[in-house]
């Protein structure tokens, strides 16, 4: 079993090599050595992602967005750092570098998955915000990295089809299983093994392994460390959320982990229909 698991991490690894993209950015390398310094430097920073045209722009245009809700405008990138932090910043950045990783407009899968994933991250940021102990940005980024290994796949297998909240998978498997018995691999270990290669923190890498696992999770086989299993949870609310505001359906996959997002986020039914109640409302 260990000599399995074994090559099915090398398939995931080289799936993600495979597609040309490489394995960090060079300038999400150099943020992330600069952050996690001592002293970073702002300036530095700044220079980093002003030097990327694009990345620039799509930062500044990100940065004013109402998810901000800056109450300053940001007109340089040294203002924006300012404003948000640098922790905050180098997580908008990954999760830029991810979109032009994997650019809508040349693919509908592709423009599908960041029509959903996109709502869902900003959901997943409102959601942080009234749950105790959450981290918005981090819940911002795991969002958006959840199902990166979808984008992989679709990019690997030319019949692959992602399940996006709204679908389903075989009625009796779970997505993994199908994604499994099909390819040999599935979007949870490729996703891991590419926000691994993107130097993401361990409790977004091991909950992107791990987000459909729930048993394991809540019985405690499964133990993620830092905030990884809150993370997991929290997506799972607002996959809920997000099925019912947006495409008036119910969550298969709430109806799967609901015991245990509950027991992590510390929330009752009662109060979760308030919360979804409330941003259905806002």
């Amino acid at each position: 079993m260990e000599h399995d698991l074994e090559t099915l991490n090398r398939e995931a690894e080289n799936i993600v090599k495979n597609l040309g993209i490489p394995p960090c950015p060079a300038i999400l390398t150099k943020l992330i050595q600069e952050m996690r310094g001592d002293d970073p430097d702002f300036q530095k920073l700044g220079k980093l992602i002003a030097g990327d045209a694009s990345l620039a722009a799509a930062m500044l245009k990100t940065v004013n967005s109402p998810f901000y809700g800056l109450r300053t405008r940001a007109t340089s990138i040294h203002q924006a750092i300012t404003l948000l932090g640098v922790r905050n910043v180098a997580q908008l950045v990954t999760g830029l570098l991810l979109r032009q990783a994997f650019p809508g407009g040349t693919n509908e899968l592709m423009d599908d998955y960041w029509e959903s994933t996109s709502k869902m991250a900003e959901l997943n940021g409102s959601l942080a915000r009234k749950i105790p102990g959450m981290d918005r940005a981090t819940a911002h980024t795991f969002a958006l990295f959840r199902d990166c290994g979808m984008l992989a796949m679709i990019g690997k297998y030319k019949d692959y089809k992602p399940v996006l909240p709204g679908k389903k998978a075989d009625k009796n498997k779970s997505v993994l299983q199908v994604e499994d018995e099909r390819y040999q691999m599935n979007h949870a270990r490729v996703g891991y093994h590419l926000a691994k290669s993107w130097l993401l923190t361990d409790e977004i890498c091991y909950g992107i392994l791990h987000h459909h696992d729930f048993n394991a999770l809540e019985s405690g086989v499964t133990v993620l460390p830092g905030a990884g299993a809150r993370l997991v949870a929290l997506a799972l609310l607002s996959d809920k959320v997000f099925n019912r505001q947006e495409l008036g359906l119910k969550s298969s996959e709430w109806d799967k982990g609901s015991q245990f997002a509950l027991k992590q986020l510390g929330l009752t039914p009662d109060k979760v229909d308030d919360l979804v109640s409330e941003l259905m409302a806002a």
